[in-house]
């Protein structure tokens, strides 16, 4: 019995029930307190009950999360007065704290005020979206492209409009978790493969029916592992399986490709990827996010992608950031080429320490350790010593796959890289990682 006839059948035992006469006397009363709701919560609440794990956590003072920072994202914050190495955050090009970009930001919320009031489909549509649209389109090389609110938006309402009935979506077992909730959006089958196995893939789609739809959905770069999908032959499986083909490149827009333009402008595969998509939340410096195709799908999806019909539009101060930090992006070559520098420059002092990298390729370095306890004291150490880093623990990554995360911004010095190799050999070798 499928899941979806379970929600409208009566179990057995109860479809069978003689049904019981009503009763002539008034129900017990309930203990209920003074404004009138039951003492007791419902039984939904048991999961926040039975939720122990961060308090547990927050026990030992070694909780890592929700770390409040007092300034600018930049190569150092300010946490608790004290000014921190960033080595955790996304702004791979480090245009957070661009005077250009904080000009943009100001001089629309003059001209359009905060926010838009409404969703794209009605009242939010500005022609300073169409205008990042158009360039956006222009730098990956599809006839058009479409804003979302946010990143993550962008996968639920892609993902799950594609992938109808019947139809089938192949996802990277190592996929973001937006991805992840498209394709449970999604009334297609889901099935994963192992990450970055392109025969194991291949394994998935030779069992299909030829004639069903096919949607593969993949990160061009992984935010977790640091490597970069095997697209040259992924498109290859899909040309001869007839499947579609997504990018989400939120990690990949900025690090990869001319001037930025991602994971398939780098292999050359633009034209076999039919949608390319980003956030701005990373290497250009705003929030939100896209999905660029050819005009026809672009149009569909404006008239049937829920989570672009009915949130509001992207506030005029992060169309804004976003516009002009691509503007940056693409006359400032020498700032992607900086940002590589530094990633090689890191990569080889982790690695000539003897920390185990996996197999990045891209700004970001996984640290792994391989040990929960041992990533959360690494990460509380390393903050005491000045620097900031990510711990990732189930379920970002598999039990015994623990790892700190690294990575670069074009904008690290020499120096600043320096330093926190010096603190995370002196650390890691106190804690008996190395």
């Amino acid at each position: 019995m499928t899941v979806e006839n379970q929600t409208h059948t009566l179990p057995p035992t109860a479809a069978a029930a003689p049904r019981t006469p009503k009763s002539t006397n008034p129900p017990a009363p309930s203990k209920v307190r003074g404004n009138g709701q039951p003492t007791g919560k419902p039984s939904i609440f048991d999961k926040v009950r039975n939720f122990t794990a961060a308090n547990e956590t927050r026990a030992t003072g070694l909780y890592p999360y929700f770390r409040t920072i007092s300034s600018a994202q930049d190569t150092e914050v300010v946490m608790n007065g004290r000014r921190i190495l960033m080595l955790g955050s996304n702004s791979y090009l480090g245009l957070t704290n661009h005077p250009q970009i904080k000009e943009a930001t100001i001089a629309a919320v003059e001209k359009y005020g905060s926010g838009c009031a409404g969703s794209r489909f009605l009242n939010g549509t500005l022609d300073l979206h169409l205008e990042l649209e158009a360039e956006i389109a222009a730098l990956v090389g599809k006839e058009a492209a479409l804003l979302y609110s946010t990143g993550f938006q962008v996968n639920l309402g892609v993902v799950s409009v594609m992938a109808g009935k019947g139809d089938y979506i192949l996802a990277d077992k190592s996929n973001h978790a937006s991805l992840v909730e498209g394709c449970r959006l999604a009334l297609g089958n889901v099935l994963r493969f192992a990450h970055n196995d392109m025969a194991a893939l291949e394994a998935r789609l030779e069992n299909l029916d030829p004639a069903a739809g096919k949607f593969i959905a993949v990160d061009g770069v992984f935010s977790m592992e640091g490597d970069i999908i095997r697209l040259p032959e992924l498109c290859r499986l899909a040309k001869k399986y007839n499947a579609a083909v997504m990018v989400d490149d939120a990690h990949g827009m900025g690090v990869l490709g001319r001037m930025g333009a991602g994971t398939a402008d780098h292999f050359g595969l633009t034209n076999d990827v039919h949608f390319i998509m980003s956030t701005f939340s990373k290497s250009l410096a705003s929030l939100g996010g896209f999905i660029a195709s050819d005009a026809a799908t672009i149009d569909y999806l404006k008239h049937n992608s829920r989570p672009l019909v009915f949130s509001a539009s992207m506030s005029p101060a992060n169309a804004a950031a976003a516009l002009a930090a691509l503007r940056i992006m693409k006359s400032e070559p020498e700032r992607l080429e900086q940002l590589w520098r530094n990633t090689r420059r890191m990569k080889e002092g982790l690695l000539s320490l003897g920390f185990d990298l996996g197999a990045s390729e891209t700004p970001i370095l996984p640290v792994y350790v391989r040990d929960q306890m041992k990533t959360f004291l690494f990460c509380k150490h390393l903050e005491e010593a000045g620097v900031f880093v990510n711990p990732v623990v189930s379920p970002g990554v598999p039990p015994g796959h623990e790892l700190i995360r690294v990575s670069l911004m074009a904008t690290h010095t020499d120096s600043q890289i320096d330093r926190a190799l010096e603190q995370m050999g002196k650390v890691a070798r106190n804690l008996e990682i190395l």
